[in-house]
């Protein structure tokens, strides 16, 4: 079977940036997917697997990451990464309470 190549641009949204949380939800989607995964941040290009390599990124609010998926799951693992920054965890407000205290229903 031929391998799948995908490239996808997206944009943090977060205030707070890809801190250490949303670093890992991206590390825990991409390590999913057997396909080969990388991230750049335009100076740097690390493993998409790596927790620690995805945060030495340190990719602010507004900076555009280059994803680069090869690999015969490519399309799948791109679809969850960009729904992942563009729609979940990487638009909430900075500030934004990090666990449920009960007062909000």
């Amino acid at each position: 079977m031929a391998e799948n190549i995908k490239d996808i641009e997206v944009e943090i949204k977060n205030a707070d940036g890809l801190h250490m949380r949303p670093a890992m939800q991206f590390v825990d989607i991409a390590s999913k997917y057997d396909s080969g995964i990388t991230v750049s941040n335009g100076e740097s290009t690390v493993d998409a697997k790596s927790i620690m390599q995805v945060t030495m990124l340190a990719a602010t609010c507004g900076t555009r990451l280059q994803i680069h998926i090869e690999g015969e799951d490519a399309e799948d693992a791109a679809e969850d990464l960009r729904q992942l920054v563009e729609d979940k965890m990487f638009d909430e407000p900075a500030g934004a309470p990090s666990g449920d205290d009960g007062r909000n229903n």
